[in-house]
């Protein structure tokens, strides 16, 4: 049985782990609210974008005018999963969630393609890939410090070029889609070639008069699309990752409580059984001097 100064440094340490779990989670709930907000205003443009790029690819495929080396289709060899988590822990399933996702995804994908390689953002993809020797082709270090959307375009500058000179046939990312505080989805989500989908009755009706030409539209139109998508997925994760942080520490305070509550609980019947054993010896040796 544990001695009472043994509970008491136990109370007190878990006391100062409820301190340390209470403000990292009112700092987590700080930054949730700008990475909210960020993304929030981010997904409408990024949905628009996506849906104008889709009807002018759609109308200029129909009509066999015009195309865009990064929207042709191509049957995909090598294929490059880019992973988006966390630089830290102490964030619930976040990272582990990711992590576990792409392995799966190498694991089901096996017999189909001919190659998969991985490209990471977070350090915490990077170490599990990196024990698991599977092969890195870049770590982009330091992406989460002060993102920006400059960083988000070089990244899409570079997948892009390795498509288009054949290295790789396809680009997926790999992160979680932020919901709410509570709630996030992990996602893999084609990032080249581009899908635009189909749109219904693409050759009916009117079509509209372009300024600059459609092909120069295109031409500028792709490579925004492309990294406000990798933007998205940074925004996103973010997020999550603010959110599923914030409900951790949330979870590992209320057990912390929990824990002190029921060591007190110990502490005090530990006294008791003390002071009962030491009234039970005097009163035993006042018995025996009489």
């Amino acid at each position: 049985m544990p001695s009472l100064r043994d509970i008491r440094n136990r109370i007190g340490s878990v006391k100062n782990t409820r301190q340390i779990t209470k403000a990292m989670k009112m700092v987590a709930a700080a930054k949730l609210r700008r990475a909210q907000d960020a993304i929030t205003k981010a997904r409408p443009y990024a949905t628009q974008l996506e849906e104008a790029l889709a009807r002018i690819a759609a109308r200029a495929s129909a009509e066999g005018t015009l195309t865009h080396p990064l929207l042709a289709q191509r049957p995909a060899r090598v294929v490059e999963v880019v992973a988006v988590t966390s630089d830290r822990g102490l964030a619930g399933g976040f990272n582990s969630n990711v992590v576990r996702r792409i392995q799966r995804f190498a694991t089901e994908s096996s017999d189909t393609y001919a190659e998969i390689i991985f490209s990471t953002m977070g350090r915490k993809a990077r170490d599990f890939l990196r024990a698991r020797k599977l092969t890195i082709r870049k770590d982009y270090a330091g992406i989460h410090q002060n993102l920006s959307y400059a960083k988000a375009e070089e990244v899409a500058r570079e997948l892009s070029a390795r498509f288009l000179s054949g290295e790789v046939d396809a680009v997926f990312l790999c992160y979680n889609e932020f919901k709410s505080a509570i709630t996030q989805k992990v996602v893999v989500r084609q990032l080249l070639p581009i899908q635009t989908g189909e749109v219904q009755d693409s050759t009916a009706g009117f079509d509209f008069l372009y300024e600059p030409s459609r092909q120069a539209l295109l031409e500028e139109l792709v490579p925004k699309h492309l990294a406000i998508q990798v933007w998205r997925a940074l925004l996103d994760s973010a997020a999550s990752e603010h959110g599923a942080r914030m409900t951790a520490m949330e979870s590992a305070t209320k057990n912390a409580e929990e824990m002190i509550a029921a060591l007190t609980l110990q502490y005090n019947r530990a006294r008791q059984a003390y002071v009962t054993k030491e009234l039970m010896e005097i009163v035993s040796g006042a018995e025996a001097l009489k």
